[in-house]
């Protein structure tokens, strides 16, 4: 008698399973219906263009700045955070996380505020003859605010899963905070950084409402990838379609990687518990 086939849905009920089938359905049609609609003869021309180069070689470069402003001010946060008593840590966490919920448009017009010209910051910094909006700086200011979130929440998580124990072992031997932090943490949530860093490249390279707000669109300056998205849609809808699909593919590659990145860090700290 031949062996019976394993289902892949085994172990989840039918009805689990077909809401499921729905819910995927809903993210991946969408995504079959603008691919169905790029002109493959034109591709290239329309994502080669001046406009749309300068904008994706714009896009890349602040977002990768960005990055790296999240790296060097979450990692910080994060182990302040997770490592942490003081009063009034959760009113920090929660200001801190309010990005993740907040209208992108609501933190463009915050950072206007503070480093406009007339802003809280802005109107000092414009004595000094220093000019934060409608700048390139503008733009990485804004990636940097509402991708932020993403890094702190994710090492904070893997800071409180991983625990204290080889830290403390480690100040049980003699070794000072510095040591401890770039002997054992850093390399213990490694892959959580890692991941952390990803997503947040890549919701800088997405963002669109503080960017408009704060920075502006002006062309090699701050017209971000996004931004002529937006434009070429109402003016060269095939356009806009073929960058959409540019933007598609980015982000299924910097998703990949993050889960590759996740998948790492698993059993690395399954490792550090037994």
């Amino acid at each position: 008698m031949a062996p019976r086939r394993s289902s892949p849905f085994a172990g989840v009920p039918a009805w689990v399973a077909a809401i499921a089938v729905v819910g995927a359905a809903f993210v991946v049609v969408p995504l079959v219906a603008m691919i169905s609609r790029v002109n493959g003869a034109e591709f290239f021309p329309l994502v080669t263009s001046e406009s749309s180069m300068d904008a994706l070689w714009l896009s890349l470069r602040t977002s990768l700045t960005a990055t790296a402003l999240c790296i060097v001010v979450g990692v910080p946060m994060s182990l302040v955070l997770a490592r942490t008593r003081f009063w009034g840590q959760k009113i920090l966490r929660s200001l801190v996380l309010l990005p993740l919920v907040l209208p992108p448009v609501v933190g463009g017009i915050a950072l206007l505020y503070t480093f406009g010209r007339r802003g809280l910051l802005g109107q000092h910094l414009e004595v000094l003859g220093i000019s934060i909006a409608f700048s390139t700086t503008a733009v990485i200011l804004a990636q940097t605010f509402v991708a932020l979130p993403f890094l702190v929440l994710s090492l904070e998580g893997a800071l409180r899963t991983a625990g204290t124990r080889y830290e403390a072992v480690g100040a049980t031997l003699g070794a000072r905070p510095t040591t401890v932090l770039r002997r054992i943490t850093l390399p213990l949530v490694l892959p959580a950084v890692l991941s952390g860093a990803v997503l947040s490249f890549a919701r800088a390279l997405g963002e669109f409402g503080a960017t408009l707000t704060f920075a502006g669109s002006l062309q090699g300056v701050t017209r971000t990838l996004p931004l002529e998205i937006y434009l070429q849609r109402e003016t060269d809808p095939d356009a806009a379609v073929a960058l959409s699909l540019v933007l598609v593919v980015v982000a299924i590659i910097v998703v990949a990687i993050a889960h590759q990145a996740g998948e790492t860090r698993l059993p690395r700290l399954g490792k550090a518990r037994s």
